[in-house]
């Protein structure tokens, strides 16, 4: 009885600092005076994610909840994480460019012992990210774009003579299936030098595998919660976030594809043989005595497995809502049109690498597709030390405490963007653009810490989308949804179902 006793006690003693812990966290707004919506004791302000709304959703209903508030920053709960939402523009552009040295972490879950895939270039922090994000910059000049321009022009091409097979067959296509078969050939072949042939082959690996690691994860929402929360100590847990599935098909990709240029020293100058060299590197002591190392082989499988998965969805996904639009639009996609053929004319019907530069509207519907539908809704940083708000003393962000800049919601203001559901590409003229902050368009982030491979997403879409509009006349059928059906599950822009359009070719 005794014993018994004793372990009832611990138990209640355990529980009431355990409810005294969430307790502080879950009242830490509105200790501090700062706007907040009262949070869910577990999810936090996440109460109806993957239940019935996206992430997105979620983001925009509390930055509309504030919208009219003049705090720089309201309270979020990721989780039970305390976030700052930033709700000022000007505060994101401090956090961002001017103060990025104390916002340069994003306090992400990543664990290289245990789930070795998880430990890439989005989600790194410290010195691992700086020296990779440094040697990897080199792989994304407008010299390595230009050298895998006629790759990515020669998938088009193969992509356009699968669509007019197609088109011959059935006129009404879920084109964003298609284009999402179309960019997994473009980053298995300049990524891996692996020819994935998912524009014939239904059921390609790499593009089931693309999918699924969007969608499939190892836990359910409450474990993912606790892994954002709490990340070191997750860490420390050894929890693992990425089913063992997908790690083992991309670990086998790429070990066989690392295996294979080295045996036969195979040199591709594409983003592969960069993190070969890397891992190739020998042990270097820089002047401030920091150890400089070679990558290890779990290393580059990480960095491939998310250079292949942003490179593919982004991208696709992008297409694909630009299809929807100019399908709805059909004067504006007249418009593409007609400046496509021009620009053609003027380079004697080749596709050129300066061409991609010459369409400035087909620019403009790019960047006002990313705006409507912004593939990842936030960016994440997290302050290294305690900082006061400039021009707002009352408002601080402690040391370790984690920021949201919700990027997907900023661009459906309608006092930064008039009518924002509506889709105008004219604001994106170089004279709309210089009327609006520098981080009002936010698709790739900004700042020291923006997308890597931002060109060579806007490469490929450009290929894709000039090539689709010279061949093909988009129109909506009846199985078109409208509106478009958003996947909770999915962390990006994810639709249950897909963009179904009706095509004819020209």
């Amino acid at each position: 009885m005794a014993l018994t006793y004793i372990l009832f006690q611990v138990a209640v003693a355990l529980l009431a600092i355990v409810t005294y812990y969430l307790h502080r966290k879950l009242t830490y707004f509105k200790r501090r005076g700062i706007p907040f919506d009262t949070p869910h004791p577990i999810r936090g302000n996440l109460a109806e994610l993957q239940i019935s709304k996206n992430f997105h959703e979620c983001l925009q209903d509390h930055y509309n909840k504030f919208r009219e508030s003049k705090a720089p920053f309201v309270g979020f709960y990721l989780f039970q994480n305390p976030a700052a939402f930033v709700m000022d523009l000007e505060l994101a552009k401090h956090i961002l460019i001017k103060d990025f040295s104390n916002f340069s972490n994003k306090g992400m879950f990543y664990n290289e012992k245990d789930d070795p895939i998880s430990a890439h270039l989005f989600n790194l922090d410290g010195p691992q990210w700086r020296l990779l994000r440094n040697k990897l910059s080199s792989t994304f000049t407008s010299g390595k774009m230009k050298f895998m321009f006629p790759t990515v022009v020669s998938v088009a091409d193969e992509f356009m003579t699968v669509m007019h097979e197609k088109v011959s067959k059935n006129d009404v296509l879920n084109i964003r299936d298609l284009v999402a078969r179309f960019t997994v050939d473009v980053i298995g072949t300049c990524a891996f030098g692996i020819k994935c042939n998912s524009l014939r082959d239904e059921k390609a690996e790499f593009l089931d595998f693309g999918k699924r690691s969007l969608v499939e994860k190892r836990h359910g929402t409450i474990i993912l919660g606790f892994m954002r929360s709490y990340p070191k100590l997750a860490r420390k847990l050894g929890f693992v976030r990425t089913p063992q599935h997908i790690q083992d098909f991309y670990r086998r990709i790429v070990t066989e594809t690392v295996a294979m240029r080295e045996k036969e020293n195979i040199k591709r100058n594409d983003f592969m043989d960069m993190l070969i060299e890397m891992k190739n590197q020998k042990e270097v002591t820089l002047e401030n005595g920091e150890v400089v190392k070679g990558l290890t082989i779990d290393e580059v499988l990480a960095q491939a497995f998310v250079f292949f998965i942003a490179g593919f969805e982004t991208s696709s996904s992008t297409m694909g809502y630009a299809l929807y639009e100019l399908a709805k639009n059909p004067d504006i996609q007249n418009k593409v049109r007609a400046e496509v053929e021009e620009v053609l004319e003027q380079h004697d019907q080749k596709f050129t690498y300066e061409c991609t530069k010459d369409l400035k509207y087909l620019n403009q519907v790019i960047s006002e597709t990313l705006r409507l539908y912004t593939i990842v809704p936030n960016l994440d940083r997290m302050a290294a030390k305690r900082y006061v708000v400039p021009g707002h003393p009352e408002f601080v962000i402690e040391a370790g405490q984690s920021v949201i800049i919700p990027a997907s919601a900023i661009h459906r203001d309608p006092s930064i963007y008039p009518e924002p559901l509506e889709f105008r590409p004219e604001r994106f003229t170089p004279e709309e653009i210089k009327n609006r902050p520098s981080v009002a368009w936010l698709p790739f982030g900004d700042g020291p810490r923006n997308c890597i491979g931002l060109r060579f997403g806007q490469m490929q879409a450009r290929i894709g989308l000039a090539l689709l509009i010279k061949n093909f006349k988009f129109s909506t059928s009846s199985k078109t949804s409208d509106p478009l059906v958003y996947d909770p599950k999915s962390f990006v822009l994810g639709l249950k179902d897909g963009i179904y359009l009706k095509l004819e070719a020209i």
